[in-house]
Parts: C-alpha cells; structure tokens; sequence
C-alpha cells in the first residue's frame, strides 16, 4: 500500500501530517476504507497511533479484508467538526467508502455520525466512545472497539475507592469526553471529590490548577487529559513537587504521551481495556511487529484500530464479501469473530464492547522505552452503564 507505515514523530511531523489525505494503492473490485484520525496539531500523536494501528492490522490481514483488496483513504479530521463533515461526506459521496473507521476525539465522532450512519455506511469507532451513543442514541450503522467513554473512567474510580482514597481533586477539559470522565469516575467512587475542574481543550499552562491542588491538599487528583494537554500537565505536575499526591488518570499517561513525558511521568497510574505488556499470542505479535514497523511503542489508539481491522476482516469474510447485504453485515459485526489483542472482547447489545478493565501504571523497560504495565484488573466482563437504554435487540 502507498500509505506509509513509519510513525510520524518529533521534526517529520509538519510536513507529512499537513495532507489532508492519503489514498492507498488502488485495487478492483474490493473494499474501500474511510480512516478518520486527527493528523494536524498538538494531538497528532493520537491520530498516528489510529493510522499506525489500523494499518498493521491491514498488513496482518496481508492487505486484504475478508478476503477483498482493501483500499484505505486516510482522513485528517484537524480536530474541527465542520472540517471532518465535509471530508467525511466527500469520502462517502464521491469515493463511495464502503466503511467509515476511526476517529480519536467524541466531538469529532459527534459531528460525523449522522451524516455517515444515515447513508447507511458502517461507522466503526475505534477510539471515541461517548455515552451520547450508548443508550437511546445507539446506531444500528455504529460499532465501537474502544469503551464506553463513562466506563474506562470508572476503572479509576473503583481502584481509589479500592486504595482507601477518601478526597479526589478531578481535573479535565470541558468537552462531551471530559464530562463524560468525571461521570464515569464519580460512579464508582464512595469518596469526597474537594474539587471540580474543567478547562479548555487547547490549554496547556496548568499553573493556577496546581495551585488549586497544592492547596485542596487531596488524597489523590484523577485527570483525563489525551495527547498535548496530558504532556504538559505531566511535566508541570511533577515540577511544581506535586508527584507526592498520587497521579490517577486515564489517557493522560499512556504511549502516545510518554515519548515526551518519560520520567515525569514514571509510576503514575492509567485505566485501560489493554496493555502493551499483556501476554497473548495475538499481543505479542501485535507489539513486537508494530514496533519493528514504526519504532515507537504502541498505545490503546493503535491497539483499539488494530482490533478494528480485524474485526471487519471476520466480518466480510463471514458474509461472503457481500458488502451490499447491509442487514447480514451487522450481524457479521456483532459477532466479533476475530482474536482481540485484549483477550476477552464481545459487543453489547448497542454495539460497545463487552470487555475487562485494568489498573495499569508506568515504568520503564529494560531498552530505555517507556509503556503502561498492567496492575490488577479491576472489573471484568463489564457491561457500560447505558447499555440497558438502547432499543437495538
């Protein structure tokens, strides 16, 4: 395929990340994949983790799905709605996507889904999971490989109740995501949360925060803060000598992040469906060739596309490549018939994954690299919080 599969860190960045979209090498009579990931900006890193992931996904399928040459069109959203829309409506109208994967971010996934659920194209999110589409908004055209946005969080909420934390400072940005974290957190938490904060979602000084935080005095903080935002608020954490009140967090460190956090952010703590240290088969190759490929360790945004892409692989396969037979389709992806790097991995009746929850904090491997570690599980086999309002059976 003509995309390339190196990642795209550090100086390279600019240039490569400015194309608003990359067509794979063309094949007949197959399937056309519309990728979604934010390419531009101080959260690129996310968006190529997406990509990266999808695509060895693909190149483990030996570039076909269910059997079809596929053909992939990647789609740099920028982090702007009305960008994404008229992109995403493009891919659909005049490349005529037969399927619709990615997107890291929920008000991206929000803009998107309408117009692409009702031209009956398959919308397959492989990172953005807000609860909006969770309960009464569920989408028989929309799947999600990633979490209920709700659910992860409340992983971190359970494991400070579990650690005796009895008073939480909460800190996030103020987007459907974020509140979606506090909500997920206070779910399962039983403690006091002193304090409440939400920021915007291009901030990157978090000084009077830290204030707020050295002088609350908490137990613990629980953050969510994806890409740019969590590798500031990492670094300026540990400068201001806060590292003594424990970090929980979910997206904040992870290995789309710790490339630029490295030691500020060494034993913090993460929640998360996967890891790049689970032991399975599929995982094991999935990091080892993924790393070979791009020289970076992968994170859940390219664990959570790689599943995507093999999923779709079952999916088509299962269907006999009848990409038209819209009603066989959805059950094909319903069945999840594909080895998830994660182990344990099943839909729910809205189309979100069934699927265990980790506590997972950050060390440093014995080449130098930094990745999250699994803890403990923390709930299994869960089941998100809105499933029991979507009328989907």
């Amino acid at each position: 395929m003509a995309v390339g599969r190196r990642g795209v860190m550090g100086g390279m960045a600019a240039a490569t990340l400015a194309m608003p979209a990359i067509r794979a090498r063309a094949q007949a009579a197959g399937v056309k994949i519309g990728l979604v990931a934010v390419l531009t900006g101080p959260q690129a890193a996310l968006g190529t983790q997406l990509r990266d992931g999808f695509l060895q996904g693909l190149k483990h399928t030996g570039g076909k799905l269910g059997g079809l040459p596929a053909e992939v069109l990647v789609i740099d959203d920028e982090l702007r709605p009305e960008v994404a829309v008229t992109k995403v409506r493009s891919a659909i109208e005049r490349d005529r996507v037969d399927f619709v994967v990615g997107v890291v971010f929920s008000n991206i996934l929000g803009a998107i889904a309408r117009p692409v659920t009702e031209s009956e194209t398959f919308l397959i999110s492989t990172n953005a999971g807000p609860s909006t589409f969770a309960g009464r908004g569920c989408n028989p055209f929309l799947f999600v490989t990633s979490y209920n946005n709700d659910q992860v969080h409340s992983v971190m909420g359970q494991a400070a109740t579990d650690n005796g934390y009895r008073r939480v400072f909460v800190l996030t940005p103020n987007y459907q995501a974020g509140r979606d974290a506090v909500a997920g957190f206070r779910s399962r938490f039983k403690g006091e949360v002193v304090d409440e904060v939400y920021v915007p979602l291009t901030q990157l000084d978090f000084s009077a925060e830290l204030a707020k935080i050295a002088a609350a005095r908490p137990d613990a903080i629980f953050t969510f803060m994806p890409g740019g935002l969590g590798v500031n608020l990492v670094r300026q954490y540990r400068q201001a000598g806060l590292a003594n009140i424990p970090f929980l967090s979910t997206f904040t460190v992870d290995e789309a992040t710790l490339p630029a956090q490295q030691e500020a952010a060494l034993g913090f703590y993460s929640a998360a469906p996967w890891a790049p240290n689970m032991d399975n088969p599929q995982n094991r190759r999935f990091v080892a060739d993924f790393e070979a490929a791009h020289n970076y360790v992968p994170g859940s945004y390219a664990a959570q596309s790689y599943d995507a892409a093999l999923l779709l692989d079952g999916a088509i396969r299962r269907t006999g490549g009848k990409l038209s037979d819209k009603a066989a389709m959805r059950e094909a992806l319903r069945a999840a018939e594909f080895q998830s790097v994660r182990g344990n991995f099943k839909f729910g009746t809205n189309h979100y994954p069934v699927q265990d929850f980790w506590l997972c904090q950050v060390a440093r491997r014995p080449d130098g690299k930094f990745q999250t570690e699994t803890v403990r599980k923390v709930l299994s086999n869960d089941v998100d919080p809105w499933a029991a309002e979507c009328r989907m059976r």
